[in-house]
């Protein structure tokens, strides 16, 4: 059976059973601060178990694409090792929200797996909560019976909290959960020993298949338990483990679904998979990395050096560094597997058809960028090693190779693997020291402590009454204290609110509350969980009763001007680049707007022009806000919005037009283009391959951008003293300037050919080298190194010290010929060191080659001939 099919039976299965079919959330998580990715198929419904949203449909059941790779759920390092982890896979699960329990989740994981897929029951085995006493919880009794319709009691497992207790994260919902597993192994190998005595040891063929989480618990701040007023049931299958079990096989990799991508690998490799184990540990990671960054990629998460994009890069580089290592690969070509990925996995997720171009520009845009990175790393290392041997070492140390993984994102594996080639090695305790001491650094960075929530009054969901008005009287429903970076806020939730939430890429407002001429200030409004807190320094005296919540009306208009100004852009980039233009991120802020899209070129300026002409217009027009709420998703897209990929839109959405400008929007608004006054593009550049990022002022803070720049032509007018033609003036100036850099570049030249000639008669043989060491005249510490290495060139055995002083500081320059290094043990950087200390600095570098400075030039001439004493010391 396909995969295709395999997901088709599981939807018809839960059809059914009054379930209904949901389509998959994003992978990459936007509005959820405490996570980056979607790592289970609940997450989607989290709102709905936390009680911050009431559930439109009781039972539903979907695949959901997750990710696991950063955190609780760190998989990334198994994954091509072994034959069954993965960074992305997809979910198949069941939900009830308050309505069956655990009776009919077992009986119908038992119907489908058995009746339905037709799996062999005696080869499976359920596990159930054993009981704690010490969080007070009793065994999973009610488990154990309904698998006792089903099982021998000898194939109902009990395991411990560790294994049988599920938990949303430190609180929240949780509850005991059972784990269906399979033994795969042949029947001699059965027979030899009981599958039952495998289960959750870490066996290859004897593995989890389905886990049924019984939510029932919620997990407070202090530790205690308490129930839940409604059960809910959560179920999770790993697709692609079913797909092996239904397919025979022993590795989800020799399943079709992965197995087109194998064979792509293979075919621009040249290697065969199933020939080395080397092998096909670097086409397991590939096929399996590609497939986490191209749907983040699609997502709307490009790979970065923060956050949820450091991990994506992360991801890809470790695909690139196998393919680059194993599969010797040294020119871009993972990004071809983004074809045969869509062939296979596009039906169900269509994302990946229509952002194949721009996710095979990134990942080969990626992978350029890294394999020139692992070629410099490669010449770092190269130059420790050498280092390392002139002081008769094998090993380099554990700093060094960190600072080439945390600076050049140089790997530690391929580090040794090199070392180990050349019969050296590194200090791996001391490069995990300072791992840790990264993590720590930050961890205290990012650290937050939250309190339980206090809740003071019941209430369904919190009624957002920004669109109409900017202040409401509200009641204060819950709060709770949280301690960050050593300064205590407060989370304020009300029933209702005036207050915009941070979302969609629309910061948070601004104002204050007031209760009996008392005001505290709201210094920020964000989104958790489907509510908005309002984020304050201290609370209200008094709980109880009504406050006025009042938004900052300068901000929230500001904003508003930017936001729609944005959507304006969206419509005249489209307009001018063409229909491929998407939007992939946009902030939108009081002060400025930014806006991500994507295209695969540079602007002109001419086209900017246009872009910000029309966008002028529509502002001119001065179109009235036309707002459509609660609009079913199909009659938005009837009226010409466009679904972004990324984004989680439920079944009714609010739809924003402005003339032709049509969006699907949750944000504010100005209620006639007119108010925004005017528009000024101030940047446009490249974020990455196939992405254009425009920043852009409006209303008072494009006035104020255009008037300095008004004001910056004035003042040059007046220093170049009121020229007819300015532009010719300018020109004319810097061609001038040009002639005389050119001149003075020469002159340099050959002040340095007299100053060599100089040094050259000034040599002191000393043991068979040539000794110099002397005080010269140069404007720049550049001077210095062209120096230094001509000499380097053009005498043997050299030891060259140069001392001089520019703007007023100490420089010092020592250069040592190679062969003296490795013959002599002359370490140039050591030696820097020490005459650093005559001109009050410090310094250092390679063994040939290093410099220092200091604050002392009095002390050049000190410095000087304590080199020729450390010489005839050495």
């Amino acid at each position: 059976m396909n995969s295709k099919s395999v997901r088709k039976k599981f939807f018809e299965f839960f059809s059914s059973k009054d379930h209904k079919i949901v389509p998959s959330a994003p992978m990459v998580v936007k509005d959820d601060p405490s996570l980056m990715f979607t790592n289970a198929g609940m997450n989607q419904f989290k709102d709905i178990f936390l009680e911050h949203a009431v559930a439109k449909d009781q039972r539903v059941a979907n695949t959901q694409k997750c990710l696991r790779v950063s955190g609780k759920h760190n998989d990334l390092e198994e994954v091509g090792h072994d034959t069954y982890h993965h960074t992305m896979f997809e979910m198949l699960g069941n939900w009830s929200f308050g309505d069956y329990f655990k009776k009919e989740a077992i009986s119908w994981a038992w119907e489908f797996l058995v009746d339905v897929m037709k799996i062999d029951s005696n080869r499976l085995y359920a596990t159930v909560f054993e009981g704690d006493k010490k969080n007070n919880l009793p065994p999973d009794d009610e488990s154990i019976e309904f698998w006792s319709a089903h099982l021998p009691e000898d194939r109902i497992l009990k395991y411990s909290k560790k294994d049988n207790f599920w938990e949303m994260g430190d609180t929240g919902p949780c509850g005991p959960c059972s784990e269906i597993h399979i033994d795969l192994r042949a029947d001699n190998k059965r027979k030899q020993k009981d599958g039952a005595q495998l289960v959750n040891r870490g066996h290859s063929q004897v593995i989890e298949i389905w886990n049924l989480v019984f939510i029932q618990y919620n997990r407070k701040a202090n530790g205690a338990l308490e129930k839940l007023p409604k059960r809910h049931v959560d179920t999770g299958m790993g697709f692609e483990r079913l797909c092996m079990v239904l397919q025979g096989k022993n590795s989800t990799y020799d399943t079709d679904i992965f197995q087109s991508l194998i064979k792509k690998v293979e075919e621009y490799s040249g290697i065969s998979y199933g020939e080395k184990d080397k092998y096909d540990i670097a086409m397991r990671v590939i096929s399996d990395h590609v497939r986490a960054v191209a749907f983040s990629i699609a997502d709307g998460q490009l790979p970065s050096n923060t956050k949820a994009g450091y991990v994506i890069r992360r991801i890809l580089r470790r695909a690139i560094r196998y393919n680059y290592t194993f599969l010797k690969q040294k020119d871009p070509s993972i990004y071809k597997l983004t074809q045969v990925l869509a062939e296979t996995m596009g039906e169900i997720f269509p994302e990946l058809n229509s952002q194949k171009e721009l996710i095979e520009h990134v990942i080969m845009d990626e992978e350029k960028a890294f394999l020139r990175t692992l070629d410099s790393g490669i010449k770092l290392l190269e130059g420790l090693m050498v280092a390392a041997m002139s002081s008769n070492s094998n090993a380099i140390s554990g700093k060094k190779a960190f600072e080439l993984y945390d600076t050049f994102g140089f790997p530690l594996d391929l580090t040794q693997l090199i070392l180990r080639e050349n019969e050296m090695t590194v200090n791996v305790e001391e490069f995990n020291s300072e791992m840790e001491a990264q993590k720590l650094r930050s961890r205290k960075a990012t650290e937050s402590d939250a309190s339980d929530w206090i809740v003071l009054m019941p209430f369904d969901t919190q009624e957002f009454v920004g669109y109409e008005v900017l202040q409401a009287e509200v009641k204060l429903v819950r709060y709770r204290k949280v301690n960050s970076r050593g300064k205590v806020y407060y989370h304020l939730v009300f029933d209702k609110t005036p207050f915009y939430g941070e979302s969609g890429g629309q910061v948070g407002d601004q104002g204050y509350i007031q209760k009996e001429g008392k005001k505290i200030d709201i210094i920020d409004t964000v989104k958790e969980n489907n509510l908005s807190l309002h984020i304050c320094t201290q609370l209200p005296e008094k709980l109880d009763g009504l406050f006025k919540a009042v938004v900052d009306v300068n901000v929230r208009r500001s904003t508003a001007n930017n936001h729609t100004a944005t959507h304006l852009l969206h419509y005249a980039l489209r307009s001018v680049l063409g229909k491929h233009v998407e939007q992939k991120g946009s902030l939108v802020h009081p002060d400025y707007l930014r806006f991500d899209f994507s295209h695969f070129q540079k602007i002109s300026d001419e086209q900017l022009i246009e872009i910000e002409h029309i966008v002028n217009e529509k502002i001119r027009e001065n179109y009235s806000l036309e707002e459509f709420r609660d609009m079913p998703m199909d009659m938005a897209r009837d009226l010409g919005a466009m679904a972004l990929f990324g984004e989680k839109y439920g079944d009714q959405v609010r739809v924003i037009k402005f003339g032709d400008s049509v969006e699907l929007c949750g944000g504010t608004h100005v209620t006639a283009t007119g108010q925004i006054g005017i528009f000024k593009i101030v940047s446009e550049a490249s974020t990455a391959a196939g992405i254009r990022r425009i920043q852009a002022y409006t209303a008072r803070k494009a006035e104020d951008y255009i008037d300095n720049l008004i004001g910056i032509l004035k003042d040059i007018t007046t220093i170049l003293d009121g020229p007819n033609d300015l532009k010719q003036t300018v020109a004319s100036l810097a061609e001038q300037n040009a002639e005389l850099r050119k001149k003075v570049e020469e002159f340099s030249k050959q002040e340095v050919k007299r100053i060599k000639n100089n040094l050259k008669g000034k040599i002191i043989e000393i043991s068979d080298i040539n000794f110099i060491a002397q005080k010269v005249s140069a404007d720049s510490s550049s001077v210095i190194k062209d120096l230094a290495f001509q000499m380097k060139g053009e005498i043997d055995n050299l030891f060259l010290v140069l001392g001089t002083e520019i703007h007023k500081k100490a420089h010092l320059a020592v250069m040592i010929s190679d062969n003296l290094v490795k013959e002599k043990n002359l370490d140039a950087g050591k030696i820097v060191k020490e005459l650093a200390k005559s001109i009050r600095g410090g310094g250092g570098g390679q063994a040939f080659f290093a410099t220092a400075g200091g604050s002392d030039t009095g002390g050049i001439e000190h410095a000087l001939d304590r080199a020729e004493e450390i010489l005839k010391e050495l």
